[in-house]
């Protein structure tokens, strides 16, 4: 799968329907942003089976700023819902790689409790 272009109006959708997405915030002006991207593209052709998906940070600054994107390239990866993962910086090939196993292997009863607990921390 190619990878996709998410806005406000697709991008919450986009995470809770698909169990595993990755999305790449950039923009067309970020040196390390043109170089990340082949890079993510290439991944999203190998691994057919998760949404890879892209957002120009200068055409959704709305959305850039709901998640609190202070630097790009960033890289967030979410998980039946969750973001498991949000770090800026550009990634290389294997690096990609080794975090795309990480959150396939995550164990999501662990990340629901673990988010639970959190919630239920912030509440009291």
């Amino acid at each position: 799968m190619a990878t996709v272009t998410l806005t406000g109006e697709t991008f919450e959708q986009t995470v809770t329907d698909n169990d595993i997405v990755l999305v790449d915030w950039w923009a067309a002006w970020c040196g390390p942003c043109r170089m990340f991207g082949p890079v993510f593209e290439a991944a999203s052709q190998a691994h057919p089976d998760i949404v890879f998906g892209k957002v120009d940070t200068e055409a959704e600054r709305g959305l850039a700023g709901a998640a609190q994107i202070m630097s790009i390239p960033t890289l967030m990866a979410f998980r039946g819902g969750v973001l498991v993962f949000s770090q800026p910086g550009a990634l290389p090939a294997p690096a990609l790689e080794e975090l795309i196993e990480a959150v396939q292997a995550l164990d999501m009863d662990e990340v629901h409790a673990s988010v639970a607990a959190k919630s239920a921390d912030q509440a009291s």
